[in-house]
């Protein structure tokens, strides 16, 4: 196989073989006859998740197969579909979903075991939609599980470890508007002393920084204006200036600001149809406890000098918590720390690091699909169904089929 490479161009897959089957049961007979195997999305993760020594394997040309229940409130979609091809079904369909992660580019089954996730103080991350999984298991055999069925907690965000997921069923809503509003130069003070405000002042925020200058450079506020919003925000909030309405130009990578839409264009920070960059980049993701964001803030902005450097911006959000056994949220409520940093593997490898060590102890739980250097034995400490999740692996993948060089050094050590 020619060498394949994620998104950003920062990890090469090892796997020899990659497949791409054209139907369920052609997929089906590929897993049955491996001896290992994973699943590969559109490759947004930054480290080995989806690799493995066996074979790959490509849904993408399955036949999504978008279904809306509208009794049930859920839609059913291909695992390999992405969120902006669901988001923009959906919303021609007048339903929603809850809520989209910054790029509607990553797949809807990929990014579904990693945890990721938006924003808003309410919302949960994507996986807490799901209401049903449809997965090949080692033996081949395609099995649906379910919300309320035994172990349905923790296969959710299961991080491909139990097979082969082909379809997901997700909770739906009616659809709406949005508007997101930009405001520059917020003071970092009133970010610190103000953060629970700032971050419940909209249906979903983001704080885009860096971490050594006074202010910070963006905060942007996507606002539901069915929830009888004003239709028009201030032009100065807690010292921060208003950036005026941008056109909405589809040149443009991102998706425009001051401007009403429907939510599938402004809950993601970009554009569906174009491109998002810098690809040459490398992320890292933090979700902190909502209790220790204040210390975790504070030890960050301590070392802004050093960071920013290496640094193309960081985003701050927050998550609602969950009960999903390895969601980074699972629990209580987090904020979400990530940084974007320029493709220097070595620097960022040890700056991130260091990041890692800083945090660690304050609860934070690393993304499973960015960058990652905490082993086994440091991350279990941080969820109290790991136990519960390897056993559960175990007893669904008990040759390892689906296992891989990550899973043996993030979970089972």
């Amino acid at each position: 196989m020619t060498a394949l490479l994620n998104w950003a161009g920062n990890y090469a897959f090892q796997a020899p073989r990659l497949h791409r089957p054209n139907t369920v049961d052609e997929a089906r007979r590929l897993v049955a006859g491996s001896r290992q195997v994973r699943a590969i999305g559109t490759r947004h993760s930054f480290n080995g998740i989806a690799d493995t020594q066996g074979d790959l394997i490509d849904l993408g040309a399955l036949d999504p197969g978008l279904a809306i229940d509208p009794d049930r409130q859920t839609v059913t979609v291909g695992a390999a579909t992405t969120y902006g091809a669901l988001a923009a079904y959906l919303h021609g369909q007048g339903w929603a979903i809850h809520n989209m992660a910054s790029l509607p580019h990553i797949s809807v089954a990929g990014a579904i075991a990693t945890g990721t996730h938006g924003s808003g103080d309410r919302n949960g991350n994507l996986a807490t939609a799901v209401a049903a999984i449809q997965l090949i298991t080692a033996d081949g055999e395609l099995i649906d599980v379910r919300r309320g069925d035994e172990g349905f907690n923790g296969m959710v965000v299961g991080l491909g470890a139990f097979g082969i997921v082909t379809r997901l069923t997700l909770d739906i809503q009616p659809t709406f508007e949005m508007r997101q509003d930009a405001f520059i130069d917020l003071p970092w003070t009133m970010l610190l002393t103000n953060l629970d405000q700032i971050m419940s002042s909209a249906y979903s925020v983001s704080v885009m920084t860096g971490w050594s200058t006074p202010t910070v450079g963006c905060l942007w506020l996507k606002t539901r204006l069915d929830e009888g919003s004003p239709l028009e925000l201030p032009a100065e909030y807690l010292g921060a200036h208003a950036v005026a309405a941008g056109p909405d130009d589809p040149s443009l990578s991102l998706n425009p600001f001051g401007l009403p839409g429907p939510w599938s264009e402004r809950l993601p920070h970009f554009r569906a149809d174009r491109d998002p960059g810098p690809t040459e980049q490398i992320q890292s993701e933090y979700m902190v406890p909502r209790g220790q964001a204040m210390t975790a803030l504070a030890r960050l902005r301590a070392i802004g000098d050093i960071i920013d450097p290496l640094l193309y911006a960081s985003e701050i959000r927050t998550i609602a918590g969950d009960d999903l056994w390895l969601s980074p949220s699972n629990g209580y409520d987090t904020v979400a720390i990530h940084f974007t940093w320029k493709r220097e593997p070595k620097a960022v490898g040890a700056l991130s690091a260091e990041i890692e060590d800083m945090l660690i102890p304050l609860g934070a739980r690393p993304h499973w699909g960015k960058l990652i250097h905490a082993p086994a034995s440091r991350l279990a400490g941080l969820y109290p169904r790991m136990a519960d999740f390897r056993e559960l692996m175990t007893k669904h993948d008990p040759d390892g089929k689906f296992r891989n060089a990550f899973m043996a050094k993030h979970v089972f050590g």
